[in-house]
This record gives structure tokens, sequence and C-alpha cells, in this order.
């Protein structure tokens, strides 16, 4: 089981990427964190093998690079979407910050129509794609914790740099930023720079050699780690718990590791290590 940091290509599902992976490593247990639409690019999680019951302990914040067309709105928030136009934007660079800074925090998001959000099972998007009545999309609570503006091309163009949380729609803060700002926007187009601790930077492009940029699970996941012997290695792949002498310690959760392996996600209670996971070699 590994992970991989694969830089999906423009014009890629998520799926997509995951449906090349099946056929080049011929493995079937793929899955990933964090869904990008088709028109963005950047950091995709991968998970392979049992590595696909971890991606819920990987770090999950966001941090993306935008490109917004203002003066217009599009009915899917993008680029691909049907466009109308609104007015020629007459605002400055002083009002599109203060615009931009009103969105830092936590606030409340409406997915779009558009989205692969499953509501009494059925995904928005096929049901805005054939003309269906579209249910009420409750609000989420979402958190921006940074915002900047790193380009503004007066009167329509602006790059902005988003630091978020799991979850937050980019293409509904810009169409939120252009109703705020009274001229309409949508997202031109966007990069996932980072997705907790996978950047760009070292992220992969698919090849048949992909294997060798194989990640392990105990140098990807944020968890504090326990080193077990063999005798210990035994109990825990039959799910026993362990008897743990720590020192005074707020975490609760660890990673159990043999030889460099991880053998389980264990809790911490009572000085008692209870399995909650648990990874015999594949």
């Amino acid at each position: 089981m590994y992970f991989l940091n694969i830089c999906k290509e423009k014009g890629d599902t998520s799926f997509d990427v995951i449906r090349k992976l099946r056929k080049i490593l011929n493995i079937k247990k793929i899955g990933h964190s964090g869904t990008l639409d088709p028109l963005a690019q950047g950091v995709l999680q991968v998970a392979v093998g049992n590595a696909s019951r971890l991606l819920e302990y990987l770090e999950d914040d966001k941090e993306y690079i935008a490109e917004i067309k203002f003066g217009y709105t599009s009915e899917t928030f993008d680029e691909e979407g049907a466009k109308t136009f609104i007015k020629i934007p007459d605002f400055n660079k002083e009002k599109l910050m203060h615009a931009l800074a009103s969105f830092k925090g936590k606030i409340l998001q409406i997915p779009p129509k558009f989205s692969a959000i499953k509501i009494n099972g059925k995904k928005l998007c096929d049901l805005a794609r054939n003309n269906k009545e579209i249910p009420h999309i409750k609000p989420r609570e979402v958190q921006i914790f940074k915002i900047e503006l790193l380009n503004f091309l007066p009167p329509d163009y602006a790059k902005i740099q988003i630091h978020c949380s799991k979850g937050t729609y980019i293409r509904s803060l810009v169409h939120n930023l252009g109703q705020n700002l009274g001229c309409g926007a949508y997202m031109s187009d966007l990069i996932r720079t980072r997705a907790g601790n996978f950047t760009l930077e070292n992220s992969v492009e698919l090849s048949p050699e992909i294997e060798k940029n194989a990640l392990n699970p105990v140098d990807v996941l944020n968890l504090n780690k326990i080193e077990i012997n063999a005798d210990e290695y035994k109990k825990v792949i039959n799910g026993n718990p362990l008897t743990c002498l720590l020192e005074k310690t707020n975490n609760k959760k660890f990673m159990l590791i043999f030889n460099n392996r991880l053998v389980s996600i264990a809790n911490l209670s009572d000085n008692i290590l209870k399995m909650e996971k648990v990874f015999k070699a594949e």
C-alpha cells in the first residue's frame, strides 16, 4: 500500500486519473481525496491498495491559484458554462482587495448546482444537465484561512491565491465575489498547488513508471509514530491491544510501525493502545 502525489492534467476528471492508474498498475483498489473538476489541474492525493483505508487521515486543507474573468456570470460558475454578460467592471484594486478580504474566516457557501454532490442519491450535476428540478442546497460552513490578490489587470482579469478548508468550492467563491462587486464573475482557470502535505512541486505525471514515485504512508500521515517489536507485531496484526507507557501526551491516535511499515492506526486510552485499523502485508 502506498500513496501517489499526482499532477492531474486539465481536461481529465479525477476518476479518469484513477481509471488510467488501474490500467498502469493492474490494481483495482485505488482511491483519491479531494475531487478536481476537469477544468482544474494540479495536486490529486491518490491511495493505492490498502492505503485507500487511510484517506481519512490525510491532512485536508488546500491551496489554489484561480484566475477570474469579471463582467459575466457562468451557468457552471467556470469557463465551461454558458455565459451571461452583466456589465463592464468599474471597480479599482482597493475595492477588489476589500471584497476579497470579506471572505476570510468561516463563511457559509452554497455548492454550485453543477457539482458531484449527491442529494437523495442523485448528483446535482446530472440533474442540472438533464434540466431536472434542483432540490434545495443547504449552505455549508467552510473556512478561508488566507486569500491574496496576485495580479489585477483592469477592468476584467484577476488572479488570486486561496488557502482553505476541505470542501471549499473556489468557483462558488468567485461567483460570490462577482455578486459582491456587482458585475458578475466566473473562474476561468484553477490550479491546486497543495493538498495537505502534497505539493505541486513534488507531484508527478502519469507514466508507466509511476510506481517508482510511491510514498510510504509512514512518511505521509501526520500522526505520531510508535515503533513496535516482533512480539508486539504478532499481537497487533491479530487486533490485540498493547500496553503502552508513554510520557504525558495529548495525542490519542498513533501509527504503529514495524520495519518501516505501517501496521496499525491505534487509539490510546488509559495507557492501552486499541487497534482502529490493522494492515497485514499485502
